[in-house]
């Protein structure tokens, strides 16, 4: 009987190291024959699928120059590596909530109605898009963006003859490549604007690759056809030499001339995107729950996470549950691109909407839902395979990638954290900064994130030897102390390419360790009074260094920067005086700025002519 029992241990020891002679090869095969596994299988969990154990797998996977551990999650061409090994039949599932944030579902013609074009406007970097945009909708797009450069991705709706378009207003400097082609991608024209003094530069080719990746038909303007060294055929001839032929010349492709600045041009503009749309037939089903893109997403304190989102099917309504990205929530509210508050949204319409539970990524879809369970049961599915990608990619290492760290053991690595007032900001700063290339430097973005400077960055970039910067949003005086007292550095900037300039000359050792700007005083708001012919008046406490009158100031509301202006004002009680020190209270006003409000930052700060050196 002893001996018995020794011979079936030995056997099950044979199994467990992988002996696949006799019957137990023949039955564990014919088991797994038919297997299926879901994304995101991790090695043990495979293992316990195909009756194999843990470390033959990960021997099989080492030898073949990957290194994982047991609950590495595993993706689909290793899966089928490891199948090859061991002749196993083995498929995937597929989960009926991978894709269902996106429009699958077949629409009847007879419910298909017309519907706005969506059109996106592209160019190179001062070119005019945001100017023409501008024009067309008679507000002041340009003057609330720092250095006259969009920053963030837009969505606005105009009526033009009666009939509606919708504009995606994308940024057309190289950082925000990654923006650009997600508004490609959910666009129905393209308005390529060329300056007429500039001709065709690197960011006008980049639009004109992702209008084509799209497969979306062109528009071509040309800009600034009113100024003295407008060269109208050299845009045209150089255009021609990327394939866009203009009619005048034979070709196919529409092309206006205009000064987006004056206005020149614009109705002739706008009644070629009329007729192309009217060529497209451009049609949706409005009598169906919405589904559509994340244009862009924020967390604001007083709000919570706001999303705006343009509608591509169906019709959205007040109170709907929907699902976007891995976010979920109901619609509190929903206002219109002016400001205004509506109750449904039908297709190509902008809206921005709260009520999501957490911040979604701009680019992602959104469906909404009848059923709330479902749709939590998506949103957690989501969630589950967004985790699930994360540990893959960081718990997965190949021999190679190894071979490489050790290869370079000398090369300096230049720790970022990015902080921005908004998740596109963030995401563009990101994939900027990873391709600035210095010989012997490399740039590793450990967190780019939406939101103001806090503690846990301080201490992750502490702990990281990382370099902070900000994006558009400012730190608290506490938050300053904070990286003072654990020696982190803070670089703060509102356009993208300066911080860009400044990360290649620190990485080059070039960057002198003095700043062009000083802040020289911060001042929290503890009233605030409104006095006609004056405006809002701040009652003060200078909690930091001195705040002088005339210096320039920033607002700070929640970490984020709401206005940069001049000190108009300042006064201690009923005196005039030049500057209040640290400790004291004063009132004073901003310039031509009224929105105030309690608990707001003042950072006053002086520009200083760096010596070099």
């Amino acid at each position: 009987m002893a001996k018995g029992n020794r011979n079936n241990n030995n056997n099950r020891n044979r199994n467990r190291r992988g002996d696949f002679s006799g019957n137990y090869t023949k039955r564990n095969t014919e088991t797994v024959k038919d297997c299926t596994y879901k994304e995101g299988i991790t090695v043990k969990e495979l293992a316990e699928k195909i009756g194999k154990s843990p470390a033959e797998i990960i021997k099989f996977l080492f030898m073949m120059g990957q290194m994982v551990t047991i609950n590495a999650s595993l993706d689909d061409e290793t899966i089928q590596l490891i199948a090859m090994q061991y002749g196993i039949e083995i498929t995937k599932e597929e989960s009926e909530e991978e894709n269902s944030l996106e429009d699958t579902e077949e629409d009847d013609p007879k419910d298909l109605e017309p519907r706005a074009p969506i059109v996106t406007i592209m160019g190179h970097v001062d070119h005019g898009k945001t100017t023409l945009l501008d024009n067309i909708r008679k507000t002041h797009v340009t003057a609330s963006e720092f250095g006259g450069i969009t920053q963030h991705i837009g969505a606005y709706q105009v009526e033009v003859k009666g009939q509606k378009v919708t504009f995606l207003d994308t940024p057309g400097h190289e950082a925000f490549t990654a923006m650009r082609a997600r508004g490609a991608k959910m666009t129905d024209i393209v308005v390529i604007v060329v300056a007429a003094d500039d001709g065709v530069m690197p960011q006008t080719k980049e639009a004109i690759d992702h209008s084509r990746a799209a497969g979306v038909p062109m528009i071509v303007a040309v800009n600034k056809i009113d100024k003295h060294n407008a060269n109208v055929d050299k845009v045209y001839s150089e255009m021609a030499d990327y394939d866009l032929m203009p009619e005048e010349w034979g070709g196919s492709t529409m092309f206006t001339k205009l000064s987006a600045k004056s206005g020149l041009g614009i109705s002739d503009l706008l009644e070629m995107i009329l007729l192309q749309a009217e060529m497209m037939e451009l049609k949706a089903n409005p009598n169906k729950k919405a589904t559509g893109t994340v244009v862009e997403a924020k967390l604001d304190k007083g709000r919570g996470p706001v999303a705006t989102l343009l509608v591509q099917n169906g019709t959205l309504h007040t109170g709907d549950m929907i699902v976007a990205g891995t976010a979920i929530g109901r619609i509190r509210k929903m206002t219109d691109d002016k400001g205004m508050e509506i109750k449904s949204a039908k297709p190509s319409t902008p809206v921005e909407i709260i009520g999501l539970d957490s911040v979604p990524e701009a680019g992602d879809h959104f469906k909404a839902f009848e059923n709330e369970k479902l749709a939590r049961k998506i949103a957690d599915e989501r969630n589950k395979q967004k985790i699930e990608s994360e540990r893959r990619t960081t718990a997965a290492m190949s021999l190679d990638d190894l071979t490489e760290q050790i290869k370079e053991g000398n090369v300096q690595e230049v720790n970022i954290i990015i902080k921005a007032d908004v998740n596109g900001s963030a995401e563009a700063v990101k994939s900027s900064m990873e391709k600035v290339n210095v010989d012997g430097v490399k740039v590793n973005v450990i967190r780019a994130t939406a939101g103001a400077i806090s503690e846990s960055d301080i201490m992750l970039a502490n702990a990281s030897n990382a370099i902070i910067y900000g994006f558009n949003v400012r730190p608290s005086a506490a938050i300053k102390k904070a990286a003072e007292e654990n020696g982190v550095s803070i670089r703060l900037h509102n356009i993208i390419y300066k911080a860009l300039e400044e990360l290649e000359a620190l990485m080059k050792g070039m960057l002198a360790p003095v700043y062009e700007e000083v802040v020289t005083g911060q001042a929290t708001v503890k009233q605030t009074y409104k006095v006609s012919k004056v405006g809002t008046i701040a009652g003060c406490m200078v909690d930091d260094g001195v705040i002088k009158r005339n210096s320039g100031v920033r607002l700070i509301r929640d970490g984020v920067v709401i206005y940069t202006g001049v000190v108009g004002s300042l006064q201690r009680f009923k005196d005039s005086v030049r500057e209040v020190n640290a400790g004291y209270e004063c009132g004073l006003t901003i310039e031509r700025f009224n929105d105030i409000k309690e608990g707001d930052i003042i950072e006053a700060y002086e520009n200083q002519e760096v010596k070099e050196d």
